[in-house]
């Protein structure tokens, strides 16, 4: 399958391109950028591969499907150019600004016969697969809840204006991870830590409650700009809790100058001093890491296309993390628990 990426800022650079060069069955067909220096960085990092003015230039070209990865407030209208072409599409994440707007882009691309993913690619992180295992295999028995807390110390990254803000960023993931985790939320309880910058007051950390649907609940925290790096998951369950304190092993590989492709199969795994603990009444027992690979989402979108499966993250379980971060952000404004409907839970 040949993908081109649309966008070559943080996510093209270092959780796309990369990872598309690793993934088996799948090929970099081009990279979309205008600005010189972006330019002049596609040409850097990536010698030999196309570079497009415009993602119609792109589709002209001839690619199978796109990844859209430009800055939120571009992406709608990318993803609709995509879809109208008749071209397969991964959006990053939030893929809409609301769950509204998620729904209108999945009935675009039911309509013309692609396929539309989101690229919520933090469910292939080494510790959530990991806790992911234990959950499975019946370790803890029967979750009662789940702590997630992902806190960076990265004020320049934080996005502003009315599409940005960390709730849409990190928490698109953590609330994505908490759903594949525990199922459908039914309400949201939710604070904000608002900031003031040049374009306005933007959240900049957020602690959430979700209580899901099988009766289990959810607390999801984080935060950019309280000079932390901090990420810990927390699962309480009837037969005992797991606990572990990762260290987001593929992004610091990526920003190491490290590449998936080096080595796939080694890729991914966190170092045994970050292993997970499994506590039951037996023991407290080292649980080693599960693989880490953001490869898999992408070679998991080409199988699905190929067979006419489903995208490993559909735009339908998409569209639920946008209802909750829809609802959170009515329970901040209003001081109250915000219930999410039937539709929007599933």
């Amino acid at each position: 399958m040949r993908i081109g990426v649309v966008g070559y800022g943080t996510g093209g650079q270092h959780f796309h391109a990369p990872f598309i060069a690793a993934a088996q069955g799948v090929s970099l067909a081009g990279v979309v950028a205008r600005a010189p220096a972006t330019v002049a960085k596609v040409q850097a990092d990536l010698p030999n591969t196309p570079i497009y003015p415009s993602l119609k230039a792109m589709l002209d070209a001839g690619v199978d499907a796109v990844t859209i990865t430009t800055p939120p407030q571009t992406r709608r209208d990318l993803v609709l150019e995509a879809i109208a072409a008749g071209v397969h599409v991964i959006a990053d994440k939030p893929f809409a600004p609301d769950a509204p707007g998620g729904r209108a882009l999945a009935r675009a691309a039911e309509e013309r016969g692609v396929t539309l993913g989101v690229y919520h690619n933090r469910r292939w992180d080494a510790d959530i697969r990991t806790l992911r295992k234990v959950i499975e295999d019946g370790k803890i028995g029967e979750v009662w809840r789940l702590h997630s807390r992902m806190d960076f110390d990265d004020p320049a990254t934080l996005e502003a204006g009315p599409t940005g803000g960390l709730l849409r960023d990190l928490g698109s993931h953590l609330v994505d991870q908490a759903l594949w985790l525990l199922g459908p939320a039914v309400s949201v309880d939710a604070q904000l830590d608002m900031v003031t910058l040049s374009e306005g007051e933007t959240d900049a950390g957020f602690v959430l409650t979700l209580r899901h649907e099988n009766g289990a609940h959810s607390h999801i925290s984080a935060s950019k700009v309280n000079r932390l790096s901090s990420r810990e998951l927390r699962a309480y369950g009837s037969e005992g809790s797991y606990v572990s304190n990762g260290s987001d092993v593929q992004a610091q590989a990526i920003f190491a100058g490290k590449r998936p492709a080096d080595d796939p199969k080694g890729w991914g795994y966190e170092p045994e001093n970050c292993w997970g603990t499994l506590n039951t009444e037996a023991s407290a027992e080292p649980i080693p890491s599960e693989q880490g690979a953001y490869h898999a989402y992408y070679e998991a979108f080409a199988e699905a296309v190929r067979t006419g499966g489903e995208p490993p993250v559909t735009a339908q379980e998409a569209i639920a993390t946008l209802a909750v971060l829809d609802a959170a952000r009515l329970s901040a404004s209003e001081g109250r628990t915000a219930p999410l409907s039937e539709s929007d839970a599933v």
